[in-house]
């Protein structure tokens, strides 16, 4: 049998399965592009906007590291610079959810047995899975840099920034499949690649805020960016991606020869012989998740100080152009203090934290389709006790990390250009009184696992892109300032700028939380499981 039998219908199984995904990702990154331009033409529109901005940031380590080193007072550069970071980690988160799909998780699953039982050889999958992945993330590239040439920028800065996002994709692709080799699961896999892609984007960050440019070049999101679209195009990094791709590769070859199928190369810990504290539905969801609930507490926690260091910039960010309109639409008035700034970071953390009840929810769904769930009610744990345990903890775990954001953030703000007896409970319980939406959107998640759990993960994630897209953090980049109604953010008050505090809305969300997270339940009980 060929060492390749079987590939091409492996990549026709991958490719059908991906048509459900793949298109999202490739509007994704093709909107955000022309998103950036428009914002910049809106924003920027004259060469003395762009002057001036273009001063601010050179001029500025963390916006320098925000985009990624300095820029010119081009359209294309400025865009490019505003997008790039954004692109190059998605189409390489994209590439690593798919590589570890379409192999690992087949694994776990046990689709790769049943296909090895025909005439598919040990590295059809692998193969497939870098075949497709590696064809989408050159599908997002190639049709940004068409998008982009098609609204008048130049073609040779356009095809080296769709270059550049292909490249990234292609990296983290070759890391991703490295990682599924040494994994015993799907999830330890996914937590080995993300890892990866996090250390590059810090490294790349570190590099350009300190001025220590070697950070950024042994960083693979650094390669893309060191391409310089619009401006300088290092065509040779191109070369240094595609070359650590193919090491990548082959040393996932080499190993997915020298272990056995559903087996990785890194054994697995022995568990401890006991779980005395393992005793209810809460004791269970505590021990699965807590390791997720301790990763996100220190990346909010490293985030919010870096948020607090960014105060010093508010003095220089109130002369910026535009500035006054920005405070107006956020709840402030032209002319205001720093403390104005102090309201959009807190919505840019609760939009992520939102995010945490999403991934539990998922992790419920997983629970359930693997089995594991199942076997835990063969005990006297019930399905609704199961499910409200885990709903429980992640309640819980929302809030708490809530107030670790609020209080590092206030904390930092405070040492550095605030007081400590106002800024930091005023800031704590702002961050704080965002937690009424963050359940409203698990508990929308929650009502969508329980009535559709096929659909719940395609719905949870369309809850969250909607509540961001339609707020007031994502809106202004299309021209709605002050956010939408349709968002449940919208109706937090905006405390810290000293606008009055109102508990109707906190209790009307609360409210709607239970009835949804209710509904959820009785769904739940009512459906088959698993």
């Amino acid at each position: 049998m060929s060492s390749l039998a079987g590939t091409s219908r492996l990549a026709r199984l991958a490719l059908r399965r991906e048509r459900n995904i793949a298109p999202w990702w490739v509007l994704l990154l093709v909107t955000m592009s022309l998103v950036m331009v428009a914002y910049i033409n809106r924003n920027m529109g004259t060469p003395e906007l762009k002057a001036t901005y273009t001063a601010m940031i050179n001029q500025n380590a963390f916006f320098r590291a925000l985009g990624g080193g300095t820029v010119e007072p081009d359209l294309g550069v400025l865009s490019s610079w505003r997008s790039g970071g954004f692109l190059y980690v998605m189409n390489g988160l994209a590439a690593l959810m798919a590589i570890v799909r379409y192999t690992r998780a087949d694994e776990d699953a046990g689709r790769t047995e049943l296909l090895r039982a025909g005439a598919v050889s040990r590295y059809a999958a692998l193969t497939a899975a870098l075949a497709v992945a590696g064809g989408v993330s050159l599908a997002g590239g190639a049709l940004t840099a068409v998008v982009l040439i098609a609204i008048g920028l130049d073609p040779v800065g356009s095809i080296a920034y769709g270059a550049g996002i292909t490249a990234a994709g292609w990296v983290f692709g070759g890391v991703a499949a490295v990682a599924a080799q040494l994994a015993q699961n799907a999830r330890t896999a996914r937590a080995f690649a993300l890892s990866a892609l996090g250390a590059a984007y810090v490294l790349r960050y570190a590099g350009d805020a300190s001025g220590q440019h070697w950070m950024t070049y042994v960083s693979p999101i650094g390669w893309s960016h060191l391409v310089a679209p619009y401006r300088d195009e290092q065509w040779w990094l191109l070369a240094v991606s595609i070359t650590t791709t193919a090491a990548l590769s082959a040393i996932a070859y080499h190993l997915v020869a020298r272990r056995d199928l559903g087996a990785g190369l890194i054994p697995e810990r022995t568990g401890p012989a006991s779980a005395p504290r393992l005793r209810g539905p809460i004791g269970l969801s505590w021990r699965l998740n807590r390791g997720l609930l301790v990763k996100w507490t220190v990346g909010l926690a490293v985030f919010a100080a870096s948020a607090g260091a960014l105060s010093t910039l508010a003095h220089q960010l109130l002369n910026a152009p535009g500035a006054a309109r920005l405070l107006e639409n956020f709840g402030g008035r032209a002319g205001s203090e720093l403390h104005y700034f102090l309201w959009p970071i807190i919505l840019i953390f609760a939009h992520v934290i939102a995010l945490y009840p999403v991934l539990m929810v998922q992790r419920m769904r997983a629970e359930e389709s693997s089995g594991r769930a199942e076997i835990a009610q063969a005990t006297p744990m019930t399905r609704l006790r199961w499910a409200a345990g885990h709903l429980l903890v992640t309640g819980l775990g929302t809030a708490a990390l809530s107030a670790v954001t609020g209080l590092v953030f206030g904390v930092f703000f405070a040492w550095l250009v605030g007081d400590f007896a106002t800024d930091v409970p005023r800031i704590l319980l702002q961050s704080l009184g965002t937690v009424p939406a963050v359940w409203l959107v698990g508990a929308v998640c929650a009502l969508a696992y329980g009535l559709l759990p096929k659909a719940s993960a395609a719905i949870c994630w369309a809850v969250w892109v909607a509540t961001a897209a339609l707020g007031q953090i994502a809106g202004p980049l299309y021209g709605v300032w002050g956010g939408t109604p349709f968002e449940p953010f919208h109706y937090i008050p905006n405390t810290v700028a000293g606008n009055p505090f109102s508990p109707g809305p906190a209790l009307v969300m609360i409210a709607l939380s239970a009835a949804l997270l209710g509904g959820g339940l009785l769904a739940l009980r009512r459906r088959d499981f698993g």
